[in-house]
């Protein structure tokens, strides 16, 4: 039995450098990638240690001392955490039930049309604020919603509507916050479901329109059944970022009169970790805030699996 085990393991791993051997060009080309994930990304966790200590930068990892589950304990009974966690809640069902459809139904559309130049004109237009900062993203929506110079006010006072200053309304910025991700990232996002739709088989939709199927029908019964695949692959691992609202996005658009609506985790760690220098405290919350999304990513792949047999683990 060890004799076959041993000959197995050996196989399997001859094949793996004829695997390696035969296709070096692409093993070469992911090599960058790999590197920068490994020092990036898995050298970084050991430092998640300090959430256990009282973290002090002059002793190091090495002389700082243990305190257990204390910043954690602290940060659960941190008055505010019930309203942070809310609003990263909030925030995070609203990019998985709205945010996440719509690159899709962009992509699916975008494949219905037959002009090439109206087509690259389109995809041009909705994969430009991809490459925009979220801090001019901010700056846009404040010029657009400014209660003075705005053009939605503008368009409210020639309606006879009072103004609203809506970058400082608690009830409008969660809302102006789900626009402006859906216009920055839904065509960039769409990329992959276009990838997706131009490898199905065109016979299948001569087929379905020789038996009769319009457009409507052939979007339904062979577009997205065919691309569900991708789709529940680029879900669940939607899911996995369900606590990853962004720093950067939400500072863009946070003020003091809307902080308590979109103050989330990300917000959260910079100022104690950076601005009030407790990194241990900070890492514990991130350290949290991880644990949460890696579970969601758990349980959804589980249900993925059991429900639609499509699964990324």
């Amino acid at each position: 039995m060890r004799k076959g085990s041993s000959v197995a393991a050996g196989l399997k791993k001859d094949s793996l450098w004829q695997s390696i051997c035969k296709h070096k060009g692409l093993y070469l080309m992911a090599l960058p990638g790999f590197i920068w994930f490994v020092l990036f990304k898995y050298v970084p966790l050991v430092g998640a240690v300090i959430a256990f200590m009282d973290y002090d930068i002059y002793k190091g990892i090495g002389g700082s001392k243990f305190v257990g589950f204390k910043h954690f304990a602290h940060f659960f009974q941190f008055p505010e955490f019930g309203q942070i966690f809310r609003n990263t809640a909030i925030l995070g069902a609203y990019d998985v039930l709205i945010v996440f459809p719509i690159p899709i139904i962009l992509a699916i559309l975008m494949n219905e049309v037959r002009n090439a130049k109206y087509k690259k004109a389109v995809q041009t237009a909705v994969y430009v604020p991809h490459f925009l900062s979220w801090v001019i993203i901010g700056g846009i929506f404040t010029t657009l919603l400014s209660p003075n110079t705005g053009v939605i006010n503008n368009l409210r006072q020639m309606l006879g509507l009072d103004s609203i200053y809506y970058m400082a309304s608690e009830k409008h910025i969660r809302g102006i916050l789900v626009i402006a991700s859906i216009w920055k990232e839904m065509g960039w996002s769409s990329i992959v479901y276009l990838a997706a739709i131009a490898g199905i088989d065109p016979a299948l939709y001569e087929a379905a329109e020789i038996d009769g199927a319009n457009r409507f029908k052939r979007m339904l019964h062979i577009t997205l059944p065919t691309i569900l695949p991708i789709i529940m692959t680029m879900l669940l691992l939607k899911v996995g970022n369900f606590m990853e609202i962004g720093f950067e996005k939400t500072n863009s658009f946070m003020n003091s009169m809307n902080q308590e609506s979109i103050d989330v985790f990300d917000t959260f760690v910079y100022r104690y970790g950076l601005q009030n220098l407790q990194y241990s405290y900070a890492t514990a919350v991130g350290l949290f805030k991880s644990v949460v999304g890696i579970t969601l990513l758990f349980v959804s792949n589980a249900l993925s699996k059991k429900t639609t047999q499509q699964s990324i683990i």
